[in-house]
């Protein structure tokens, strides 16, 4: 994978197969600490502690159609290649957290990537899930909820094309506030 939006992606591809129809997603910046953490939070079907236990082999996985799984196996090293680690919370019935961390200035952290790409591609491919970006950078903060953009919008779709457009550029916009200047590859 090219970035760290790419690995968001296949992680909540992961939740929505687990049935979410709710996923928090925040990216939080501490430069106190040299640290950069990916969080998602979901309320799919959850896992069992022998699932949780095991899914960081890249020889365990859900799928029918191939017997690898290397989305979180690939992220879990991105992780602890920059002095970060991964840490899974699933419990079955209630959903699922991971908390991805990365050495911020590391040079082997993958840049950031797109998120706005990133979620509008999700909304895409299914508009009835309701999603929570959050992005932090010490006390600069913002947040934009899914189901208050439908509670605005009343019977618009979130895959109508002005909608979707709205949201990409409102993120892309808030990426390059809360994070340019402290990601390296975000400038301004």
């Amino acid at each position: 994978m090219q970035d760290l939006s790419l690995h968001l992606m296949d992680i909540v591809q992961n939740s929505l197969k687990a049935g979410a129809v709710r996923i928090l997603i925040e990216v939080r910046a501490d430069t106190s600490i040299n640290m950069l953490y990916i969080t998602i939070e979901d309320n799919g079907h959850g896992m069992s502690a022998a699932m949780v236990e095991s899914v960081t082999d890249p020889f365990v996985t859900t799928r029918t159609t191939r017997s690898v799984g290397l989305g979180i196996p690939l992220l879990k090293e991105h992780c602890e290649l920059t002095g970060g680690k991964l840490e899974l919370q699933s419990e079955e019935g209630k959903g699922t957290c991971l908390r991805a961390s990365f050495g911020l200035y590391s040079i082997d952290r993958m840049p950031l990537g797109d998120i706005s790409d990133t979620m509008t591609a999700l909304v895409l491919s299914d508009p009835n899930v309701d999603y929570v970006v959050r992005f932090v950078c010490d006390d600069n903060e913002f947040e934009l909820d899914w189901h208050d953009i439908r509670d605005q919008l009343a019977d618009v779709p979130l895959n109508e094309p002005a909608v979707l457009e709205w949201i990409g550029e409102n993120l892309a916009e808030k990426q390059h506030y809360i994070f340019g200047g402290v990601l390296n590859e975000i400038t301004g």
